[in-house]
């Protein structure tokens, strides 16, 4: 992280950086495993969730004056239903848990702690509002996808190494285009949780 500096926007602060957080979200997420087609449209009302909550965080990564990575936060309460109900579902502390968005870094960057350096500022944060419970979603792909790259690594270990635990029952569905896809599919989504306590 030798020329890499992080700031902390909250709320309305990230509205300047919608424009530019949507593109690096679209260029990163082409990547396997979300291959993801982007839309800007879509991602500005995405990112505009963030931004309208008074608690929403955003940590921009930046070289000088260039963003190369972004992590986002919010209060779980805030996010969208697909995101809620299975917790509500299985009597968990919604208000309690505070929901990690993405975590998006160029490929030039990563291996140097900045996606350390995201979990620490997000939960850092997350504390200092009184939330008990980290959360987060990512896709499951199966190992024999076709556009899984050979030296692909899942993150998993990653996480785990942060205090992170895959739940073993819950999911959620989440519904995106793929990369060379003419349509939407539903994508299934694995739960992440770190306690806080």
């Amino acid at each position: 992280m030798e020329t890499v500096s992080l700031e902390r926007l909250v709320g309305d602060q990230m509205n300047p950086h919608l424009e530019e957080l949507a593109a690096l979200r679209i260029e990163v997420f082409r990547e396997f495993p979300y291959l993801y087609d982007g839309d800007m449209d879509y991602e500005r009302g995405y990112l505009a969730t963030y931004a309208r909550s008074s608690r929403g965080l955003c940590v921009l990564a930046r070289d000088g004056d260039t963003v190369v990575g972004a992590a986002t936060g919010i209060p779980l309460e805030d996010e969208t239903a697909e995101f809620i109900l299975p917790l509500q579902a299985e009597g968990l502390d919604v208000p309690g848990t505070f929901y990690l968005g993405e975590s998006v870094l160029r490929r030039s960057y990563r291996g140097q702690g900045v996606g350390a350096a995201f979990m620490r500022e997000r939960e850092a944060y997350a504390r200092e509002l009184g939330f008990s419970r980290l959360m987060f979603c990512a896709v499951q792909r199966p190992d024999d996808h076709p556009r899984r790259p050979p030296d692909y690594r899942p993150l998993d270990d990653f996480w785990k190494s942060r205090g992170f635990s895959r739940h073993p029952r819950l999911r959620t569905w989440y519904r995106w285009r793929d990369l060379d896809d003419v349509e939407e599919t539903l994508k299934p989504m694995a739960f992440w949780f770190k306690s806080l306590a």
